[in-house]
C-alpha cells in the first residue's frame, strides 16, 4: 500500500458560547481547523484534523498546519502509511520541528492502519482499557461570579471536573479560584489553569492564597524553570502542559519531580505515534494525564477518545469533548458526550466519516 495524495480542507468552527478566553487577554471566537484526507492506492483513505488554539498559545497557527502539509507531502507520498515509524522518520527528516503540522499525517495513517486491519484505533494503541472516558469542562475566563455560576449548567451536562481559566490579574484569579471552589460538591475536581499567564511572583502569590483549597495548579508560568520553582513552593497537586512538548521534556520533568500530572495534547507532540510513547512512559512512571488536544471538532474528539480509551483509567485524569464546544458537526459517528463521559466508535480506524457536504471542496490537493 502506498500514499498517493493528500487532500486538505479548511473549516471554521464557531463556539456555542460565542467566545473562549484564556490567559493574558487571549481569546478566540471562531476556530480555524484543518481536515486532512490521506489517499492510498488500495482505495483506503485516512482522515485527521488539526486545530491550533489561535496563534498566541503554542508555536503553532492554523495556516501553518496547511503550509506544513505542503512541505511534508513530498516526503510521505509513495510510502506505506502502515509503516508508522518510517512515516514519522521521513517527516522529521524533511521538516525540523513543526510537530503540529506532522500530527494530521500521522493520525490519518493510524486511521488507515485500523481500516486495513479491520480494527479500531484503540485496539492498535494497546486495547480498550475504559468503556467510557471521563471528561472535564473548561470554564472560559470571566468575572469570578460568572465563572462560578456556569458550573451548575455544566454539572447538569454530567461534568464533575472543571478546568478554570486563570492566568490574568492575580487578585482576580484568587477570587476566581475561591468562588468556583465554593460552589463545587464533594468529589468534584477543580483545576486552575494559568496557561503560562503568571509571572513567577504572581504565581507564588496565587499558590499561597489558595494553599488551603482543594485545587490543582496547572502551568502557572511561561518557562519550565519558573514552573518548577512554583512547584517546589506549593503542596497543591501540580500539572504541566505547554512545557511538556516531547519525550525528552517528559523524561526531564519526571527526573525533576516537576509535576503530578501532565496535559498530553496529541497534535502538540506530533500525533498518535509520539503521544502513545509518552502515554506509556507516563503509565510506567505512575503519572496521570489529561488526554486532549489544542482544539478541534469531530475528528480531533474521536482521536482523543481512542487514545484515552486505551489508557488505564487510573492514569486517565480526564479528556475533552471539543465537538461539544462548537456549533458545526462535520463527521458522522463522532463521539458524543453522555453524562460527562464519551466513548470511541468500535468501527475500524477512528470510526468517523467526514461529511463533505459540510466540508465543501478541498482547499488544495497534493499528489505525487
Amino acid at each position: 500500500m502506498k500514499i498517493t495524495a493528500l487532500r486538505v480542507y479548511q473549516i471554521d468552527l464557531p463556539l456555542r458560547e460565542g467566545r473562549y478566553n484564556w490567559s493574558n487577554g487571549n481569546f478566540v471566537e471562531v476556530f480555524d481547523s484543518t481536515v486532512l484526507a490521506v489517499e492510498t492506492d488500495a482505495g483506503i483513505t485516512g482522515y485527521a484534523e488539526c486545530c491550533p488554539l489561535g496563534s498566541a498559545y503554542l508555536p503553532s497557527y492554523a495556516k501553518g498546519v496547511r503550509e506544513g502539509l505542503k512541505e511534508l507531502a513530498p516526503h510521505v507520498i509513495g510510502l506505506d502509511p502502515r509503516d508508522l515509524n518510517i512515516i514519522n522518520n521521513a517527516m522529521d527528516a524533511g521538516l525540523r520541528g513543526h510537530l503540529y503540522a506532522k500530527a494530521p499525517i500521522d493520525i490519518a495513517c493510524w486511521d488507515i492502519l485500523g481500516k486495513a486491519t479491520d480494527l479500531p484505533v484503540y485496539t492498535l494503541l494497546g486495547g480498550k482499557q475504559q468503556e467510557k472516558v471521563a471528561l472535564y469542562r473548561a470554564i472560559s475566563q470571566e468575572d469570578p461570579e460568572m465563572m462560578a455560576k456556569k458550573i451548575d449548567g455544566y454539572r447538569n451536562e454530567g461534568y464533575t471536573k472543571f478546568q478554570l481559566k486563570v492566568g490574568g490579574d492575580a487578585n482576580d484569579d484568587i477570587a476566581r479560584i475561591h468562588a468556583t471552589r465554593e460552589v463545587l460538591d464533594r468529589g468534584e475536581v477543580l483545576v486552575a489553569d494559568a496557561n503560562t499567564g503568571w509571572n513567577r511572583h504572581e504565581a507564588a502569590r496565587v499558590a499561597a492564597a489558595v494553599a488551603h483549597l482543594d485545587v490543582y495548579i496547572e502551568q502557572p508560568c511561561m518557562t519550565y524553570e519558573e514552573c518548577l520553582s512554583i512547584r517546589r513552593r506549593t503542596a497543591r497537586p501540580f500539572i504541566m502542559d505547554e512545557n511538556i512538548f516531547d519525550e525528552a521534556m517528559l523524561r526531564k520533568g519526571l527526573a525533576d519531580d516537576a509535576m503530578d500530572a501532565i496535559n498530553l495534547k496529541i497534535s502538540k507532540v506530533g500525533g498518535l505515534t509520539k503521544a502513545r510513547l509518552m502515554r506509556d512512559i507516563c503509565v510506567n512512571a505512575g503519572l496521570a494525564m489529561t488526554i486532549e488536544d489544542t482544539w478541534g471538532g469531530d475528528i480531533v474528539t474521536a482521536t482523543i477518545a481512542h487514545l484515552a480509551a486505551s489508557t488505564p483509567e487510573a492514569f486517565s485524569f480526564s479528556a475533552t469533548d471539543f465537538n461539544s464546544y462548537g456549533t458545526v458537526d462535520f463527521a458522522a459517528c463522532a463521539p458524543k458526550r453522555v453524562d460527562g463521559f464519551m466513548s470511541p466508535a468500535d468501527a475500524p480506524g477512528l470510526g468517523v466519516e467526514p461529511d463533505f457536504d459540510v466540508l465543501g471542496e478541498p482547499e488544495f490537493e497534493l499528489r505525487g
